[in-house]
């Protein structure tokens, strides 16, 4: 595994961990009694990458052939 397909992956984490933080934080304070809980948020944004990565893994990258 070279230095850019780590990167891919580090960066997929921290988007989806900021992402998931501000919506998890968002939708706390929509709710009434709610409360922001960090852990899991980052327990959700863990499982949310693994489902990310995955999902990347499964759809092909080839190229679509045009029919006519």
């Amino acid at each position: 595994m070279n230095g850019v397909n780590k990167l891919k992956y580090l960066f997929t984490f921290i988007w989806t961990f900021a992402l998931t933080h501000m919506v998890m934080y968002v939708t706390s304070s929509m709710v009434e009694g709610g409360e922001y809980v960090f852990s899991t948020a980052s327990i959700l944004a863990v499982v949310i990458t693994v489902l990310i990565l995955i999902v990347a893994a499964i759809i092909p990258n080839e190229p679509v052939q045009e029919h006519h």
